[in-house]
């Protein structure tokens, strides 16, 4: 809410509907402010993978919108790399993801895991019935900072517990400045979730953030003699 106070020349005037409130300042002087009317969103629903998908199309329909993908195309020969503890993880982008140990004297990686290797087949089929957009399923939400466009890399190392290849899904995310591994987890056993940075997402319009709306108080400064009506009062004057 933002509050208006009129000047000399110009008062605020209500509707007869409209609601008022008397607001006094640290001077001691009272105003008579009327609050907006706001109307609630007509639906308050959390935004699914249907209507996001309808979404897509109507926006597509108006406009030639590039896709997640063709976004991303710019990280094509790329890699970053993320160093926690220990570990560091490289991810380069379309071919594979390291988790490798280095040795300060040497340089050379002592010990390194394949956390999985590009499988296109494996993205255009988890992509397929989301229209490229999913949201964490940990944070359900409408919020365009919970939805990232995921790839999938998989046939990675054998795990010596499961004894399957390890894999990871790689959720890219919009986010400024710069491109970049933000965070990388182990959701079970061997296999993983590595999230990008990517300010280049924030150009699609389901990852931007929807503005807040400001609403205006308007105020009129009352008399000093002014006194408010109590509630028995006003029952009496009806």
């Amino acid at each position: 809410m933002f509050m208006q106070q009129p000047n000399d020349h110009s008062l605020a005037f209500n509707d007869d509907d409209q609601e008022s409130i008397v607001i006094p300042n640290k001077n001691g002087e009272n105003y008579l402010c009327f609050l907006p009317k706001v109307e609630k969103a007509k639906s308050e629903k959390p935004i699914t993978q249907l209507n996001i998908s309808s979404m897509i199309v109507e926006t597509e329909e108006r406009v030639k919108l590039k896709t997640p993908d063709e976004l991303l195309e710019v990280l094509k020969g790329s890699c970053f790399v993320r160093q926690e503890g220990w570990w560091s993880y490289e991810l380069c982008y379309q071919n594979k993801i390291r988790q490798f140990h280095v040795e300060d004297e040497k340089e050379k990686a002592v010990q390194e895991f394949i956390l999985g290797v590009y499988d296109e087949e494996a993205t255009a089929a988890f992509n397929q019935n989301l229209s490229d957009i999913s949201t964490l399923k940990d944070h359900p939400s409408k919020d365009a900072s919970q939805r990232y466009h995921a790839h999938q890399y998989t046939n990675g190392t054998i795990c010596d517990l499961t004894n399957e290849p390890r894999e990871t899904e790689v959720r890219f995310v919009c986010s400024e400045p710069r491109a970049m591994i933000s965070s990388i987890i182990e959701l079970s056993t061997c296999k993983y979730a590595l999230t990008v940075q990517s300010p280049m997402l924030c150009k699609h319009p389901l990852f931007q953030e929807e503005r807040p709306v400001w609403h205006t108080i308007n105020c009129n400064l009352l008399p000093k003699d002014y006194k408010q009506a109590k509630p028995d009062e006003v029952e009496t004057r009806r």
